[in-house]
C-alpha cells in the first residue's frame, strides 16, 4: 500500500473534530429525545450531554475511524459511540414515541451537515488566510461524515435507527415480527458490507444528501 504518511496524519488531525461530534452528538440527540418523551434513563446515567467525552467508545470512536482512514488512504470514515441507553417501555407512548427517539440521531447528523456547510461557505467567502484550507477540508469532511452516518442509520434494519422507525410505523403484529431481526442486524450489515451491497445502497443516498447540502450553499457536488 502506498500512501503519504504526513498527509494521512494531517487528514486525521483535521477529521478528528467533525468525526467526534458527528458520532457523539448523534447519540446525545437520542438521549434528549428519550427524556422529552418520558424516559429519563440516559439523563439518570449522565449520558445526556454535549460533552463528547461522555460518549466516546475507545474502539468505535477512536480506533476504528483511525484504522479506516489508514487503510482507505483517507478516502473513507466510519465509527460509532457508546449507545445512549433508552428504555422504550418508559416512553409515554412507546410505539409512537420510538419513531421520534430513533429519528433524533439522523436529524442531528443532518443539522451538523448543514452547519459544516455554513462553515464551508464562510471559508470560501472570507479573505484567504492560513486557516482557509484546513477549515475548507474540515467542513468537507464534516459534511461527508454526517451524510454517511445519517444515511446508514436510516436503513430499515434493526437495531439501526431506521429499523426502530420501521417498527414504530408497522402494525403491531408486523412490528413484533420485524423487531425479531434485531439480534442479527449487525451480522446482516457486515454481510452487506463485505458483499458490496451496502456500498451500492449507500452511494446514491449519501450522494443525494451531500448534493442537497452543497446546493443549499451554492456549491456544486
Amino acid at each position: 500500500m502506498s500512501f503519504d504518511l504526513y498527509a494521512l496524519i494531517q487528514t486525521i488531525a483535521i477529521a478528528a473534530l467533525p468525526v467526534l461530534f458527528a458520532i457523539t452528538l448523534h447519540e446525545a440527540a437520542h438521549g434528549y429525545a428519550a427524556r422529552h418523551f418520558g424516559d429519563p434513563t440516559a439523563w439518570q446515567q449522565g449520558r445526556i450531554s454535549l460533552n463528547p467525552a461522555r460518549h466516546i467508545d475507545p474502539i468505535g470512536t477512536i480506533l476504528i475511524p483511525a484504522a479506516i482512514l489508514l487503510f482507505s488512504g483517507g478516502a473513507f470514515l466510519f465509527g460509532y459511540a457508546k449507545p445512549v441507553p433508552v428504555n422504550f417501555g418508559r416512553l409515554r407512548n412507546p410505539k409512537r414515541d420510538m419513531l421520534w427517539v430513533a429519528l433524533a440521531g439522523p436529524a442531528a447528523n443532518l443539522f451538523m451537515a448543514l452547519g459544516w456547510g455554513l462553515l464551508l461557505k464562510l471559508a470560501w467567502e472570507l479573505p484567504s488566510n492560513v486557516f482557509t484550507l484546513p477549515l475548507t477540508r474540515m467542513s468537507e469532511i464534516g459534511i461527508a461524515v454526517n451524510c454517511v452516518l445519517m444515511a446508514l442509520n436510516l436503513l430499515p434494519l434493526p437495531p439501526l435507527d431506521g429499523g426502530r422507525i420501521a417498527v414504530s410505523l408497522l402494525p403491531h403484529r408486523l412490528a413484533w415480527q420485524f423487531s425479531r431481526i434485531e439480534p442479527w442486524g449487525f451480522p446482516i450489515l457486515l454481510l452487506l458490507l463485505f458483499t458490496g451491497i451496502l456500498s451500492d445502497v449507500m452511494t446514491p443516498l449519501v450522494g443525494f444528501a451531500a448534493r442537497l447540502v452543497y446546493s443549499l450553499y451554492g456549491f456544486s457536488y
